[in-house]
């Protein structure tokens, strides 16, 4: 983050939703956001959540077959932009459910073109499923 920049509460309020997600009822887990988008402010001095683009873990499966694909399109191509995705996988050894946090910087549309890529990212090999499919 360039010094001097300031992150709205919006952004706040959206990462921390993401990462410890209480809901109980299955309505509640379909509003959790799957993946959002923030951008600059007109003036560049805030980070601010980008309207309008976001998946919502009930869109998955339903109106989301690929959501990685779908996230990877949401991306703009000529402006930076920060993101947060919500990533399933499944290691092949693991006993226990932990959050494992990576951070992925793409120069290109190259560097997060597929699961593949996204796979590689969060344990390479030891991926076997990303997204409830077959790697």
């Amino acid at each position: 983050m360039p010094l001097g920049m300031a992150v709205s509460d919006g952004v706040i309020k959206v990462f921390n939703d993401m990462k410890v997600q209480k809901s109980s009822t299955p309505e509640e887990v379909k509003k959790h956001k799957k993946a959002v988008l923030f951008c600059l402010s007109e003036d560049k001095k805030d980070i601010i959540l980008e309207e309008g683009k976001e998946i919502l873990v009930g869109n998955v499966g339903q109106n989301v077959d690929n959501p990685y694909a779908t996230f990877v399109k949401m991306l703009p191509v000529k402006d930076c932009c920060y993101a947060l995705y919500d990533a399933t996988y499944r290691p092949r050894r693991t006993r226990r459910r932990t959050w494992i946090k990576h951070e992925l910087q793409a120069n290109c549309d190259e560097e997060v073109k597929d699961r593949c890529t996204l796979a590689e990212k969060l344990g390479g090999s030891t991926i076997i499923s990303l997204e409830g499919k077959p790697l």
